[in-house]
């Protein structure tokens, strides 16, 4: 079945920066989208980034373009994203997700299916 692992979340400083990982298994991870959330207390949860099926192709939401960066190792099955100059409104727990179907791009939470258990991200000013 499809296993998704976060990790890498803790609590830094603002302007640190913090690099997650997603273990992916039990899927062909490189035909799938993997897409990067975060969810802040008393907010939705928010679309971050995405990663085509080789690199093809990232997307990323307005808030996080330029100071994160969504990558994959298809060798590895993992999926990353790094962080940089980190913000107290960056506060939240991350969590990546893949579609259910291959060759699919989603930008919305609606359209995956599988979900990591998430790794929390404090950032304190």
């Amino acid at each position: 079945q499809v296993h998704l692992v976060d990790s890498g979340g803790g609590f830094v400083q603002a302007g640190d920066s913090l690099r997650l990982s997603c273990a992916a298994s039990g899927f062909a991870f490189s035909r799938h989208l993997m897409g990067y959330f975060r969810q802040a207390p008393g907010k939705e949860r928010e679309f971050l980034a995405a990663v085509e099926w080789n690199n093809r192709n990232t997307y990323y939401v307005t808030a996080v373009k330029g100071r994160f960066t969504i990558s994959r190792d298809d060798a590895a099955s993992t999926a990353y994203l790094q962080m940089s100059n980190l913000r107290p409104e960056d506060t939240a727990v991350y969590t990546c997700a893949t579609t259910a179907a291959p060759f699919k791009i989603a930008t919305t939470a609606k359209d995956y299916t599988y979900w990591g258990q998430g790794t929390q991200v404090t950032v304190s000013s």
